[in-house]
């Protein structure tokens, strides 16, 4: 089986329902995990996404903000949630496909502004979330998986448009890209956008608060598509949608894609 998986924090599924069917009508990805939906599960507009071929849905969500949901045109089925670093948000979701393939939806905490735990407590959850991930993976080592999701972090010096100016920013200082390396490493995951797009500049994420965002072009690549050793050979096509971040009332980030032949 050949699917196409793709993945965007959509910043609210219900104010751009309309930017994710228009996803579902050009760009047609089987399976397609949203972050941040920013809305309770059953307010999730499905009957619009399911007349579009998306059938199967499974998702955790909160009102006014974090929430997860994999939508699929596969028959999927839940396959648990974890209350990571014990916040009680709406974080992460996982659902299984026919061919025993998991997939982990995950919307890691941004972390606040200021880079330090004891000053910032968002900033020490979001370490604490990671930690939490990591020793899940070492409990419980994952097989036939993929991981995706903003994971608000952009490890790679070709990740930022500046690893100098942004190695104090929060999503790309050291201790937080040592945290996802650990993480990382705890799955044996495999970076499947850098293994199909190994050198460059890559950007998933630009701020609404760039007059211009294009022309400035200071980007993070900050949502990430991972996959188990066991499967990831299968993986191809990479690619990052840039173009969505100029439709109309865009979301910040935009979708990232890869193909698996499974």
């Amino acid at each position: 089986m050949t699917f196409t998986l793709a993945t965007w924090n959509i910043n609210s599924v219900r104010l751009r329902e309309g930017l994710v069917e228009r996803l579902m009508r050009e760009e047609a990805p089987d399976v397609l995990c949203l972050q941040e939906c920013k809305s309770p599960v059953e307010k999730i507009p499905l009957e619009r996404f399911r007349a579009l071929g998306y059938d199967w849905m499974v998702a955790r969500g909160q009102k006014g903000y974090n929430g997860v949901a994999i939508l699929s045109k596969l028959p999927l089925v839940e396959a648990g949630a974890g209350d990571y670093a014990g916040l009680g948000h709406a974080r992460h979701v996982a659902g299984r496909l026919e061919n025993g393939v998991t997939i982990h939806n995950f919307y890691v905490p941004a972390g606040g502004d200021i880079p330090d735990r004891d000053e910032n407590e968002k900033f020490g959850q979001k370490l604490d979330f990671l930690t939490h991930m990591r020793d899940d993976f070492l409990a419980n080592r994952p097989e036939k998986a993929i991981l995706v999701g903003d994971l608000n972090i952009a490890p790679r010096e070709d990740d930022v448009w500046s690893h100098k100016a942004l190695l104090k920013i929060v999503s790309h200082t050291p201790i937080e890209v040592e945290h996802l390396a650990q993480t990382r490493d705890a799955g044996n995951w495999v970076d499947v956008t850098r293994q199909d797009i190994p050198e460059g500049q890559l950007y998933s994420w630009w701020s609404y608060r760039a007059r211009d965002w294009d022309a400035a072009d200071k980007g993070r690549r900050l949502d990430h598509v991972w996959a188990t050793p066991d499967i990831s050979n299968a993986a191809h096509g990479s690619r990052i949608l840039r173009a969505a971040r100029s439709w109309e009332q865009p979301s910040d980030h935009v979708p990232v894609f890869a193909t698996f032949d499974l």
